[in-house]
C-alpha cells in the first residue's frame, strides 16, 4: 500500500511539472536552450517606441532569446548620418535608403534585414478630405481615401493657395502638407523623395532630376516653417492640436492603427473625424535593422520571430516583412484600411536623397 501511495505522489509531481511547462508555453525548455542573456542597445525610429514597450514583445525577447533591449529614440536619417557611438549595437531606421546612406558613409555593416513595412500616408480631417474630393485630388474607393492626383496637391502648396480657395472656409492661411524634417526623420525624408519623383514626371528621381527640381523642393519645405524631428511627435501634435494647427500631416499608416487599438475611448471620434489619405503612388517605409556587431545580428534573428511579427500587425499596425504573409485587416476595427497596398514606387537612390537632404538642411 505504501509503495502505491509513493507511486501516485510521484506521478502527480510529474503531471504537475508537465502542466507547469505547458502553461508557460514551453519557455522553461526554451530558456535552457537559448544563448546567454545579453543587453542590446539600439537606436530606433520614434514610430517603433510603443512597439518596443509592448510587454508581449519584451517577454518573447527575454524568455525566448535572452535579450534585454535598450531602445533609444533617434531620427532615422540622423542615426545613419553620424558614426554611431561605440556602445550602439544596432540601428533601426525606417527605410532602405537610410541603410544605403549608412553603407555610403560608414561601410557595410555586419548585417541588415527588413523586419516589417508601413506605407507613407497623409492624415487629415473630414472637412479637408471633402474639399479635396471636390477638387478632384482625392477619391474614395471601397471606403478608402486615395490621393489620386499627388502632383496637384503639391501644386496647391507651391502656388500658396488659401484654404478658403479650395473650399475649407473655417481654416485661415495657406494650404500646407506638414512633415517632419527630411534631414532628421524618415517620414519627412520619404515624403521629400515622393515629391522629387512627382516633380520628375512620376518616375524615380535621379541626380539630374534633383538638380533640376531642387529649388522647387527647397521652396516646398521652406514654406512649412518649423518641422518636427520625430514622426511620433508630429503625429501626437496632429491629434492634440487638431485641424487648425495640423490640417494635413505626413506619417505612417501604422501610427493611427496603433493609437486606435490602444485608446478605446477615442475610437468613435477617430471614426467620425480622422481621415487617412493614401497617395497613389505611395512609398513603402521598410524598416531594416542594421547590425553593427554580433549582438545586433542577434536582434535581427529575434525580431524575425513569427509571433513578434503577428503582434506587430495586430497591436501596432506594422505590415509583416515575412514573405507571402497576408495582412488580416479585419482584425483591426478601423475604417478606411486597404487590405493590400498596390500603388507603390521606389524611393530615389541614396545619392539623390543625400542631395535633397543637403538642399533642405545644408548642415546635415
Amino acid at each position: 500500500m505504501k509503495n502505491i501511495v509513493i507511486g501516485v505522489v510521484a506521478l502527480l509531481v510529474i503531471v504537475g511539472g508537465v502542466i507547469a511547462v505547458d502553461r508557460m508555453g514551453g519557455d522553461i525548455l526554451k530558456r535552457a536552450d537559448r544563448p546567454d542573456d545579453v543587453t542590446i542597445t539600439a537606436l530606433v525610429g520614434g514610430e517603433k517606441i510603443e512597439f518596443l514597450r509592448n510587454e508581449g514583445i519584451l517577454k518573447i525577447l527575454d524568455q525566448r532569446y535572452g535579450i534585454t533591449l535598450d531602445a533609444r529614440k533617434a531620427g532615422s536619417i540622423a542615426m545613419v548620418t553620424d558614426k554611431p557611438a561605440g556602445d550602439i549595437d544596432a540601428l533601426w531606421p525606417s527605410n532602405e535608403v537610410a541603410a544605403e546612406i549608412y553603407n555610403n558613409r560608414h561601410g557595410k555593416p555586419v548585417a541588415d534585414e527588413l523586419i516589417f513595412n508601413s506605407p507613407i500616408v497623409m492624415y487629415t480631417w473630414k472637412p479637408i478630405a471633402e474639399a479635396l474630393i471636390q477638387q478632384g485630388i482625392v477619391e474614395k474607393q471601397d471606403n478608402v481615401f486615395y490621393v489620386v492626383d499627388t502632383q496637384a496637391m503639391i501644386q496647391l502648396v507651391l502656388a500658396k493657395k488659401d484654404w478658403k480657395e479650395i473650399g475649407v472656409k473655417a481654416l485661415w492661411g495657406k494650404v500646407a502638407v506638414q512633415s517632419t524634417n527630411p534631414a532628421k526623420s524618415n517620414s519627412g525624408n520619404m515624403f521629400s523623395g515622393l515629391i522629387a519623383n512627382m516633380l520628375s514626371g512620376g518616375r524615380v528621381a535621379g541626380l539630374q532630376d534633383v538638380a533640376t527640381h531642387g529649388p522647387t523642393i527647397q521652396s516646398f519645405f521652406k514654406s512649412l516653417g518649423h518641422m518636427e524631428h520625430s514622426s511620433g511627435d508630429i503625429f501626437r501634435k496632429y491629434l492634440d492640436t487638431g485641424i487648425g494647427a495640423k490640417p494635413i500631416i505626413v506619417g505612417y499608416e501604422n501610427q493611427l492603427v496603433e493609437f486606435f487599438i490602444a485608446n478605446e475611448r477615442y475610437r468613435d471620434l477617430i471614426r467620425k473625424e480622422v481621415i487617412t489619405l493614401y497617395p497613389q503612388p505611395t512609398i513603402w517605409a521598410s524598416h531594416p535593422v542594421i547590425a553593427l556587431n554580433t549582438k545586433g545580428k542577434r536582434l535581427i534573428e529575434a525580431l524575425s520571430d513569427e509571433e513578434i511579427q503577428e503582434i506587430a500587425w495586430r497591436e501596432h499596425g506594422f505590415r509583416s516583412g515575412l514573405k507571402d504573409r497576408l495582412t488580416d485587416t479585419s482584425a483591426v476595427e478601423i475604417e478606411g484600411l486597404p487590405k493590400t497596398i498596390t500603388s507603390v514606387m521606389p524611393m530615389p537612390g541614396a545619392e539623390a536623397m543625400e542631395k535633397i537632404i543637403k538642399l533642405i538642411d545644408p548642415d546635415a
